[in-house]
């Protein structure tokens, strides 16, 4: 068993060391750069936008700007991000906080990649009911040979929500 326990420790340092600190927050910044600050230069539209709520030609079947901001935070805030902050910042104290803010900062683009992305790459089923996600931008955006791929994102993700919310 301790062995086992020693594969899995090397893996996770393999997984979640330098390199892939290196390539979500480089792709953060790239996206950052890329979209020339649009979350932080926008924020004042967003937020107007967020608080005026429908307008009255809006046809039935839309949802708030509000509605649509929670439910997005529904899928994004969960058990890590409130360990996790109080985990880092017992473990690394006030600097820890400073790192989340610039993580934070290049990680708008990023979540605004994935709802552009989800929303542009969606599907409407027989029920008319609009479905979308990364399984569905993986498939439509990048085509057909990499189905696989969006298989097996949506094989792991339900496979990690058995456990996710039960770690803390």
């Amino acid at each position: 068993m301790e062995s086992y326990t020693n594969l899995l420790s090397q893996f996770s340092g393999i997984i979640w060391g330098p390199a892939m600190l290196v390539l979500l927050v480089g792709t953060g910044v790239y996206l950052t750069l890329g979209l020339r600050f649009m979350p932080l230069r926008r924020l004042g539209y967003g937020l107007r936008m967020l608080w005026q709520g429908r307008k009255p030609g809006d046809e039935p079947g839309d949802i708030s700007p509000f509605n649509a901001l929670m439910t997005a935070l529904s899928a994004t805030v969960g058990t890590g991000n409130i360990a996790g902050v109080a985990t880092a910042i017992a473990i690394g104290g006030p600097g820890a906080v400073f790192w989340m803010w610039i993580t934070a900062v290049v990680g708008m683009a990023t979540k605004y990649g994935e709802a552009v992305l989800a929303v542009r790459y969606r599907e409407v089923d027989r029920l008319g009911r609009q479905q979308g996600g990364p399984m569905y931008y993986i498939k439509n955006g990048l085509g057909p040979n990499w189905r696989w791929l969006a298989f097996l994102f949506a094989l792991f993700g339900t496979i990690a929500a058995f456990g996710i919310g039960n770690t803390i």
